[in-house]
């Protein structure tokens, strides 16, 4: 149990980075799983390279997947829509496949990591409690990170972008910058879970970077309900908790589970937050 809370944990700071840039931004990308690969291999690459110091290690991921999210959003931000889709997923798509052309890191079949990062000399994180306390940490600093965010005039401006980008321009504001460092801050938050993500499973593999990955953290995120940045916490606790009990429960647990959350995201306008605000009303 405790480890199945501490994957939900890790998840949820990955849709919530998310839901930075989809919930508030309006910015679909099916890259995002990709800051989860980075994240993952930086720890993998460096423990192998003989450092195995958790600090390293973050720092590492983050600055990565901050470099490469400012990379591939100064490009595809200059688009909209499904263009925007498709560049996102075609970056994640290239990293993918330079993962799996990893041979020393294991490549297609991925790589287990000797133990968890060290912490100041001291395997702090070996303890299934602390490291589930360090991930608790985690996710809650991130969550009050990003609701600052969406409070300030940065948020506001973003998400004025999202409805108006021409009103915004007129206003004196451009919506590219604001857009573009919102794409970089989520993408080191979910490079932060990736270095989690990591450490939890104690092994690494090209399929974190899929652009099935992606999709699964959108439908958390909209199955939470877009725009509400405690939505994504609960969209990725719903998501994972069902897939373990049906997965638990027959082996054809996905011809359940599709069309039980396309139901609820047809009937749920709002996702589980929208359905709970609407109850609250009613």
């Amino acid at each position: 149990m405790l480890s199945l809370l501490t994957s939900v944990m890790i998840f949820a700071l990955a849709a919530v980075s998310l839901d930075l840039i989809l919930g508030y931004g309006g910015l679909i990308s099916f890259g995002h799983g990709t800051f989860l690969g980075i994240g993952a291999y930086s720890v993998a690459i460096l423990t192998h390279q003989g450092t195995q110091d958790a600090v390293v290690h973050l720092l590492t991921g983050v600055a990565v997947s901050a470099l490469f999210a400012l990379a591939i959003g100064v490009i595809s931000l200059r688009t909209k829509g499904v263009y925007f889709i498709m560049i996102t997923l075609a970056f994640g798509q290239m990293l993918f496949f330079f993962a799996t052309s990893l041979a020393a890191y294991g490549g297609d079949d991925g790589m287990t990591l000797p133990s968890r990062s060290i912490v100041f000399g001291a395997n702090l994180l070996g303890s299934g409690r602390v490291f589930y306390y360090v991930v608790f940490a985690c996710l809650l600093l991130a969550y009050l990170l990003c609701r600052m965010i969406v409070a300030s005039r940065f948020g506001r401006v973003l998400r004025g972008a999202q409805e108006n980008p021409v009103r915004m321009e007129a206003l004196g504001f451009d919506p590219f910058a604001f857009q573009l460092t919102a794409f970089v801050i989520a993408g080191m938050l979910c490079g932060i879970a990736g270095f989690l993500l990591a450490n939890h499973t104690e092994f690494v593999s090209p399929a974190y970077m899929t652009w099935q990955r992606s999709g699964d953290l959108i439908f958390m995120t909209v199955l939470g309900g877009l725009g509400s940045t405690h939505g994504a916490i609960v969209g990725a606790a719903v998501f994972l908790l069902v897939e373990e009990f049906l997965s638990g429960a027959t082996e054809h647990w996905r011809m359940i589970f599709g069309p039980l959350l396309i139901l609820v995201v047809i009937f749920a306008r709002g996702g589980i937050m929208g359905l709970v605000r609407s109850r609250g009303h009613g």
